[in-house]
Parts: C-alpha cells; sequence; structure tokens
C-alpha cells in the first residue's frame, strides 16, 4: 500500500457537554495540526498516490471551513461533542466527499482510503481512518 500525506492546521473553539469533560464543559479554544494521508494499492498513470498539490489544496478548503469559528454554532456539530476524534472523522468524511466529487483529480478516483490525524499537542493525538 502506497500513501502520501499532507499536513495544515486549524483553530477553533468549543465545548463540550457531560461531567467526563471536566472543565473542557467551558468555552475553550483548540489548535490541531492535521495530517490528511491518502492510500491506494498501486500508484497511477503517473506514478503518484494523488496529486500533492490538489491535495493539500483540498485538505485547506475543508479546514477554512472549520477555522476560527466556534463549533458550538456550526449546526452541522448541533449534536455532537467535537472530540479530537469526532473533529477527524469529520474532516476524513468531508474530504472523501471531495475526492467523489472529482475535486482531486480523475486519478484520485483510485484512492483506497484516507486516514485524517489531529494533533492536540506533542504528547495527544487522534485519527480517524475510512475506505474510499
Amino acid at each position: 500500500m502506497f500513501s502520501v500525506t499532507v499536513r495544515d492546521h486549524m483553530m477553533i473553539a468549543h465545548s463540550f457537554r457531560g461531567e467526563v469533560f471536566g472543565p473542557a464543559q467551558r468555552l475553550h479554544g483548540a489548535t490541531f495540526v492535521v495530517d490528511a494521508t491518502f492510500r491506494r494499492e498501486a500508484l497511477d498513470a503517473d506514478n503518484v498516490v494523488v496529486d500533492i498539490g490538489r491535495a493539500a489544496e483540498q485538505l485547506g478548503a475543508v479546514l477554512g471551513e472549520l477555522n476560527y469559528r466556534n463549533l458550538d454554532d456550526d449546526p452541522a456539530f448541533r449534536d455532537t461533542n467535537t472530540t479530537t476524534e469526532a473533529l477527524a472523522q469529520a474532516v476524513a468524511d468531508r474530504l472523501a466527499a471531495r475526492v467523489h466529487a472529482g475535486d482531486l483529480g480523475e486519478a484520485a478516483r483510485g484512492l483506497a482510503g484516507i486516514t485524517v490525524t489531529l494533533r492536540e499537542s506533542h504528547v495527544a493525538w487522534a485519527s480517524y481512518e475510512r475506505d474510499l
């Protein structure tokens, strides 16, 4: 399996519901370094996994929808605790929709999967992996 990873970042505000989250139940900010890894079994006709420029552009576009926003106000997350894990899934699903729409080019339709990792700090991160 081949893979290519592109990286960006986002800054969000949010709060959590549930005693398990302690003081994070109050509104707070988070900055995430975001890695999106694209996988495929065999290289495409140009000998690449995915066009890195397009992958980076689309990751930036997805994160742009979330960056500098209070996710508590976003209807897409109305009933969701926007944990690092949940946000990794949301980013992966939004990237997958862009792959299926052809936004990463026709050759990207041969991708097998995407893994999105959100790094909260140098000691904590979470990932979500999905097939395409």
